[in-house]
């Protein structure tokens, strides 16, 4: 049987367009899903490929209705795979029920992997030159502009000794840990004994 799948990531946003692409496709059923793209919870996808059994095949529009990143994409495909479910795509050269079609995802799971393992050398590669310069990976030192004015408060009412640095925090709407971070980058000691109140 041939089970549907439409998505949309905002309620401003129709299915009606996939949805009939879908069925004029020969769709039994199609299931739809007002979800944003970047979302991990599906559950409208969970529950269609909990329903689908071996020899279904399930039908998208376009594949970036189905994962929300490559990665997702692939996983989907393979648990499809081991499921004896094929997936096709309506508007991608995707159609795994047949050898050539398994044959180009496995080449875009390659592809993928092949890029994760260039991004991955990239970035030990230049974490190893800025070792090799004498700097440390991570965060930059400093505040970004948007924090300096909440610093500034937080010294101000720190000094002030009338709140105590959970009142503080609470009052800048910050962790207590934010809150000595921006201290100790102002240049304030921070007491133990204030720090504990």
């Amino acid at each position: 049987m041939d089970v549907g799948y439409a998505r949309v990531s905002t309620r401003d946003q129709t299915v009606a367009l996939q949805v009939n692409a879908l069925k004029k496709a020969g769709c039994a059923e199609v299931f739809t899903e007002v979800v944003s793209g970047a979302a991990t919870e599906r559950p409208i996808l969970t529950q269609l490929l909990d329903e689908v059994r071996p020899g279904d095949i399930l039908v998208v529009w376009k594949l970036d209705r189905l994962g929300r990143s490559l990665k997702h994409l692939i996983e989907t495909v393979n648990l499809l795979l081991q499921r004896n479910v094929g997936l096709k795509s309506l508007n991608d050269p995707i159609d795994t029920t047949t050898s050539q079609g398994r044959a180009l995802f496995s080449l875009f799971a390659s592809l993928a992997e092949f890029e994760r393992d260039i991004v991955r050398e990239r970035t030990q590669i230049g974490l190893a030159a800025a070792r090799a310069r004498g700097r440390k990976g991570g965060r930059p030192k400093g505040l970004p502009p948007e924090a300096q004015s909440t610093a500034c408060a937080a010294e101000k009412l720190y000094r002030e000794g009338r709140l105590s640095a959970q009142q503080i925090a609470e009052q800048l709407h910050i962790a207590k840990s934010t809150l000595y971070a921006y201290l100790r980058h102002r240049g304030v000691p921070v007491g133990v004994s204030r720090a504990s109140r």
